[in-house]
């Protein structure tokens, strides 16, 4: 049977095209083996950077005492007072009410509580009475370095829900209370 020409173009386009199939099949597995000795190398070459041998640290503990201290005689060097006190931050300034912790459990006062206040537009500096307790609201308005007898900040507003001796409310005119002020700039 005789072959015809469009038999036999047609029989062409199929050689060629399994010819550009193999030499695509070829490339792409020349691809595969290149990039695959690239993976091994980045491999090699990461756990050599990640294993070193650099010089040996020797570790030094400090000594413990032999007798651990009693929380007895911690309390005997610095007695806690029983005064428990709230502060509240009422003017918005970050981290206020913790650092007048510190000042206030630096003088041996006990502060429950340190948090913000209900809002941030206290312009004035309250410390709040919750009991019958003068001798705490005295000592406390001493440490601040203010006058109960004579200052206005200082008020006297039993509320015994509260569970606390006294609530330090940080108004916007902190920095007019000096022990606060120096607290602060140490």
């Amino acid at each position: 049977m005789p072959r015809t020409k469009s038999a036999l173009f047609s029989k062409k386009k199929k050689s060629k095209r399994g010819g550009h199939k193999d030499l695509q099949g070829s490339l792409i597995n020349s691809a595969i083996v290149v990039l695959s000795l690239l993976l091994v190398a980045f491999i090699f070459s990461f756990t050599t950077r990640q294993t070193h041998h650099g010089v040996p640290i020797e570790v030094t503990f400090p000594a413990l005492p032999e007798q651990p201290r009693l929380a007895v005689e911690i309390y005997e060097q610095k007695p806690v007072m029983d005064i428990e006190v709230e502060i509240l931050n009422g003017c918005g300034i970050a981290g206020l009410a913790s650092k007048v912790s510190a000042l206030l459990r630096d003088n041996n006062v006990d502060v429950v509580r340190s948090e913000n206040a209900d809002n941030f537009n206290y312009t004035q500096t309250m410390l709040i009475l919750r009991n019958e307790n003068l001798e705490d609201l005295n000592y406390v308005a001493k440490t601040l370095g203010l006058d109960p007898a004579e200052d206005p900040r200082v008020i006297h507003q039993p509320d015994e829900s509260l569970n606390v001796d006294l609530t330090l409310i940080l108004g916007k005119d902190f920095k007019s209370i000096k022990s606060i002020q120096t607290y602060i700039d140490n």
